[in-house]
Order: structure tokens, then sequence, then C-alpha cells
């Protein structure tokens, strides 16, 4: 069950794929981790699901990822009267704190945060921006605005604040009974939807503590003022364009990617593209050239994951739309030019030890034509550490630890298995040659470079390199 790739795939789960077998179907496509959308569905349908998954983990041995992707505080209008409005460009409406049933001069906002942190000139999106508005005017209960961008406005439809830090927390009362029902479940990672602040992640992380990873969707602009707080306080980031291409102008979106993936490799935190990658297979057995193209640019960008969202969740080919992104990303892993663009956007050099160690592990491994990069890892960070140079060579991480296994499942060029804790070096390098002729990553007369931390099994300690000829 060994990947022939470095970036892994995560899947939404929804309507189209939530059955045993096409679950099966999924990831021998080519599925790493699996996405929990609670968005949808009820705590019963999560957890059917949840039970699949873990049942086809025990069936192929191979550690799988699940992500719990919390809702997070979704703003609203309110109803409106026969259902929809049209507003025209030009037009001055108004939106009102209380109120149902509402026109053109008393739309329903029932989000007294809006009217606490909103100023002349701020934007107001609806429904994806399709209708864009601009402040005027405001008072405690009421907004008037002046449309820029005309269209329909209907009953719930959502509202993106671009200009705006809202004093919102991320975590409803929704997200709260679903984070204690997921953590309860065992799920592996909990997204935490539109951070905006460093902040936001205490509260969730109070609650989590240890028994899942962090990971912040980045998708409000003020996310990307703080982003680097944001990255060194979260186990991991998902750039999520679909948001974040409402918030900041369609041309930025491309450059910030770039960014976003550059300082998680830096900060060693694993890194998701996500969202319309390959929107037309939601419909079509086929992608466009551009979503090709989109795919590939998310893995020559060095990104540890790219993600199917609707494609796989509710669309008509969601085996066929893994199998896409699969091709596309071992070609382009594959492409001559690709190595050369990994290393050119590779990040400057931690000054500690732990790091020049894996940095020395990765570039010995390609000097001398190694077969794997073995890393005996507790906690998941000595393979990080050596995935962050992106080597050529493959990464074996060997962890006694379940959880850790399946978070690497996210991790780039990570195979995991799991093993039990060692304690001397020559147990060490027993195992290192046993797990790698088992998982076929070496051969005899092939040679490994074996990085972990002495002593064994204490999470954090990178220190310790060795080269090993299997006879």
């Amino acid at each position: 069950m060994r990947r022939h790739r470095r970036a892994k795939i995560v899947a939404t789960v929804g309507p189209a794929s939530n059955s045993p077998e096409m679950l099966k179907r999924l990831f021998m496509a080519g599925v790493d981790t699996f996405r929990l959308n609670f968005s949808h569905g009820t705590h019963e349908d999560h957890a059917k699901v949840h039970a699949a998954i873990r049942a086809l983990e025990a069936e192929v041995g191979r550690p799988i990822g699940i992500l719990q992707d919390l809702q997070g505080p979704k703003i609203r209008v309110g109803t409106i009267r026969d259902g929809k409005i049209t507003v025209k460009a030009g037009e001055t409406i108004r939106f009102v704190r209380n109120g149902a049933d509402g026109d053109k001069d008393s739309i329903p906002l029932p989000h007294p945060e809006i009217f606490a942190a909103a100023a002349p000139g701020h934007h107001l999106l609806i429904d994806d921006g399709r209708v864009r508005v601009e402040i005027t005017g405001l008072s405690d209960d009421h907004i008037d605005a002046k449309v820029l961008f005309g269209g329909t406005i209907s009953n719930r439809k959502g509202v993106n604040v671009p200009n705006t830090v809202l004093e919102l927390s991320p975590l409803t009362a929704k997200d709260r009974a679903d984070l204690a029902f997921g953590l309860e479940l065992g799920v592996d990672w909990v997204a935490l939807s539109f951070v905006q602040k460093p902040g936001d992640l205490l509260e969730a992380r109070g609650l989590i503590g240890d028994r899942a990873g962090l990971m912040s969707k980045i998708e409000k602009p003020a996310a990307l003022e703080r982003i680097d707080d944001i990255i060194r306080l979260s186990d991991a980031v998902m750039v999520a364009r679909g948001d974040l291409g409402v918030e900041i102008p369609h041309e930025e979106v491309p450059g910030r990617q770039k960014e976003l993936v550059r300082a998680c490799r830096l900060a060693v935190k694993p890194v998701i593209v996500a969202t319309q990658m390959l929107d037309s297979m939601v419909a079509a057995p086929t992608p466009t050239r551009a979503e090709a193209s989109d795919v590939a640019t998310a893995v020559y960008d060095g990104a540890d994951a790219v993600m199917l969202s609707a494609e796989s969740a509710s669309g008509s080919y969601p085996v066929e739309a893994v199998a896409m992104m699969d091709r596309i990303i071992r070609s382009t892993e594959q492409h001559k030019l690709y190595r050369s663009i990994i290393d050119a956007s590779a990040p400057g050099e931690e000054q500690t030890a732990p790091h020049a160690v894996a940095a020395a592990a990765a570039e010995l491994a390609e000097v001398i034509h190694s077969s794997a990069i073995v890393a005996f890892t507790s906690s998941g960070t000595t393979a990080a550490r050596i995935a962050r140079k992106r080597p050529a060579v493959p990464i074996l991480a060997i962890t006694s630890d379940s959880a850790v296994s399946r978070r690497l499942s996210l991790l780039w060029g990570a195979h995991s298995v799991m093993s039990a804790d060692i304690h001397t070096y020559e147990e060490m390098v027993e195992r290192a040659i046993n797990v790698g002729q088992l998982e076929g990553f070496v051969r005899p007369n092939e040679s490994m470079v074996v990085v972990a931390g002495i002593p064994f099994a204490q999470a954090g300690t990178t220190n310790n390199l060795r080269v090993i000829q299997v006879s």
C-alpha cells in the first residue's frame, strides 16, 4: 500500500462517498486523509463514516487520517419578504439588527458583532460576493449601505465582512458540541473555521489539548496580517481559498497561497491547499486544463496535501476525481523541472541542532543515493523536520503511537508504519532494516540513513544520524 508520490490527498466525505464500499474505493484510488464536514450531516452520520474508516484501516493495514472540519460562525442575513429581493448598483439599502420578513429598507442582519465593529467605507459581501455593498452610515440598530454590485439577496444567504475584525469566537455552541463528539470518536485533526487572530486558537487548544491536531483554516484577510503567530500556534494549516477568495481580490489568491505554503514549510507545519481544485469533476468525468494546472501548481509550491471538497462529497465522479488528482500529483513530481523548483523554494535553515540533523540526513541520503530516510519518531516532529527539506529520497516514519501514525498521513513524503518502541542502537538498526525491507523501501546491498532521538522514545529530540548498509 505504498503511495508512489510525496504530496497527500484529502477527500471530503458526503452523500456520494459515505458508504463503506465507496470509502474503500476512494482509499484505493489514493485518499490519505478523509475530511468530515460538520457543516452538514448528523452526528450519527459522521459516527458511521468514522467507524467505516477505522474498519477499512484495520483491513488494509495502513494508517488513515480523519479530519473534523467545524462549521464556525457563519454570518447570514435573516428572512426576506417573498423569499428574495433584487438590488441594483447605486441603490441605497438598509440592514437592521432586529427584524423579520425584511425588504430593501429593513434587511435582517441578526449579528450585533457586525454593528459593533463595522465603519463607514467597509464592505459587506452577500452570497459569496455576488452582491457587494459599501457602508455609508450606521447606528446601534441599522446599517445604511450603497450597492456597488447588484443582484439577488435571498433568505439566509451568507455575509462576508472582509475589512472588519469581528469580536466573534470561532467556536459556536454547535461547534463545541461537534468538537466534543469528534474528540470522543477519536478524530485525528480538528479544523477551525474563520480564524481571525492568534487568540482564536487558544480557546480551541484548551478544549482539544493533545487529543487531536489543531488546524487553522485561513479564509479571512485579518488572519493574513497575523499569519506567523497563527501558524506558530497551529499544528497544521488549510489554505481555504473559497471564503478567502471572496474576501480578498481574486488576483491576490495565487500569491497568498505561495506565501502560506512557504511559511508553513519554514515553520515545519503541514499545509493543505483546498477548494475548487477539480470543481468541474462534480458533474464531469474529467477536469479542465486549468484545474489540472491548479493542482500541479500546489504540488510545485511544495504543499503537503491537496483537497477535494464537493468533488468527492456530492459529485457524480468521486473515484475518478481522486484518481485524477493522484495522476496529476505523480506526473508533476516526476517532471524534470519539479526538483529544481522545489529546491529553489526551500526555506532558510533553522539554527537549531534538531533541524541541522534532519537537514544533514536529507542531504546525506541524496549524496550517497540511499534508498530511504528512516525516521524514528514518537511525536512526528522528527519526520516533519526531514520533510521540511522536501528530499528526493522517500521518508519511512516509524512510530509506536497510532495517533501520530495517522496524523503523519497528512505529511509530505512520509510513509508511516506502526512499530514498538526501540531502546538500543542494535534494536534501531535491526528495526530499520526489517521495516524497510517489509515495506519495500530497501533491498540487499542498499543503504538507508536513519534519524532518531536519544534517549529513544522521547518526543522532540532529533539528535542522532546513522548510515546503515543492508547486507
